[in-house]
């Protein structure tokens, strides 16, 4: 068996071109947040418009649904009666010609549905619809 006589090196980990990298790296974010401070810097007066609207249509409608018990939901989210009338109030600054439609339960006291269409008056809302459910006619009797 031959005997080695010479020393294995250690294999080593050239960090090089990592720090070369790195350095780039550093230099790119440097002069780049230099650019974004120049800009910020720029004087200008900005154009002025005489109204501004909303860039989007307003929704078709939003509904209102009183349950049994009293409790109120817009679009299906649980809200208090004077959450009710802030959001309307918002959504009506927003959309003017805003459609609410008020779906109360048969079983609940008119009360609630009262208080719902109070807030819709409340909150500037003019176009304001209520769903009911056509009965239908008993099989043995003539109307």
């Amino acid at each position: 068996m031959p005997i080695k006589t010479q020393q294995d090196e250690q294999p080593t980990l050239n960090l090089t071109p990592m720090i070369d990298v790195v350095f780039l790296l550093i230099i790119f974010f440097m002069v780049a947040t230099k650019f974004s401070e120049m800009e910020r810097d720029i004087e200008l007066e900005l154009p002025e418009v005489a109204s501004a609207k909303a860039l989007t249509d307003a929704p078709k409608q939003r509904i209102v649904s009183v349950r049994k018990d009293g409790q109120l939901a817009l679009d299906q989210e649980e809200v208090s009666l004077e959450q009710l009338k802030n959001r309307l109030a918002a959504a009506q600054r927003e959309y003017p010609e805003l459609s609410v439609v008020i779906r109360g339960d048969a079983t609940s006291a008119f009360q609630h549905v009262a208080g719902a269409l109070a807030a819709c008056k409340e909150a500037n809302i003019t176009d304001l619809g209520i769903t009911v459910k056509i009965a239908e006619a008993k099989r043995g009797k003539q109307r």
